[in-house]
């Protein structure tokens, strides 16, 4: 299966890090918070990062009392920096796709996720290699792209505006049509998997996963008075958050 590695493209690189870069963005108000509210205690407890970017959050795991962090990604360009600027004897970084996790050494206490397992093909063989690193009770924690922004085909518009160009509700479609999509977002051509609610849910269930939480963030008032922009999320979420724990009950 395809292992796609977008971030290495010099023109997505340097976009993706100008957005990061900027103060007020999704992953800053919506995305990092909810990840942080739905962080389980990281003392003592060895974390595998999927998708580790440049290496701040396994930075911060340190700082929240684990013991040692092992953080992969496929972009040789984001560990780089993630290398440069999140070193720590007890980080190792690691150039690896996700779908390639069996050959690492567990067991881990915790794997967490940012925004990564929407470019992976094969999620159920991503999801089963991680029950299997994981010790038993171990959690996994993830974020991704919201199904009904995957499922978007790039075909007609996304949003239905009144005259003011002010959004009114999505449009959606093809959402129970599972697969690859691709889109523009800095460049042409980049890849992303939608899969369905039910296909998430049911794949870690099959894995052997409980599922503890699950969270489609939204603005809050506070934020709706600085930015109001965001009043969308009511209509469409961004991201989806699911916290699963490794049980014996399986």
């Amino acid at each position: 299966m395809a292992k796609q590695n977008i971030f290495d493209n010099d023109t997505f690189f340097e976009g993706y890090q100008a957005l990061r870069e900027k103060e007020v963005n999704a992953n800053n108000l919506f995305e990092l918070p909810t990840l942080n509210a739905l962080m389980p205690d990281l003392t003592g407890k060895r974390i595998l990062d999927l998708g580790c970017g440049s290496g701040e959050r396994c930075a911060d795991y340190l700082k929240r009392g684990a013991v040692s962090v092992v953080g992969i990604d496929i972009s040789e360009k984001m560990l780089e920096v993630a290398k440069r600027e999140n070193a720590d004897p007890a980080i190792t970084y690691l150039h690896m796709a996700m779908e390639d996790i069996a050959s690492l050494e567990g067991p881990f206490d915790v794997a967490i996720s940012s925004l990564a397992l929407h470019y992976v093909e094969d999620f159920a063989g991503v999801i089963e290699k991680v029950h299997d690193l994981l010790s038993e009770g171990g959690i996994f924690l993830f974020s991704q792209e919201h199904p009904f922004s995957t499922c978007y085909t790039g075909k007609g518009e996304r949003w239905t505006r009144d005259e003011n160009g002010k959004k009114i509700h999505l449009n959606l479609a093809d959402y129970c049509i599972e697969g690859k999509r691709e889109t523009t977002w800095f460049v042409d051509g980049v890849q992303r998997y939608h899969r369905t609610f039910s296909t998430t849910v049911n794949t870690l269930a099959k894995a052997g996963f409980q599922i503890l939480q699950m969270e489609e963030p939204y603005a809050s008032p506070e934020i709706l008075e600085k930015y109001p922009e965001y009043y969308d999320l009511f209509h469409k979420p961004d991201f989806l958050f699911v916290k699963a724990k490794k049980t014996s009950l399986y």
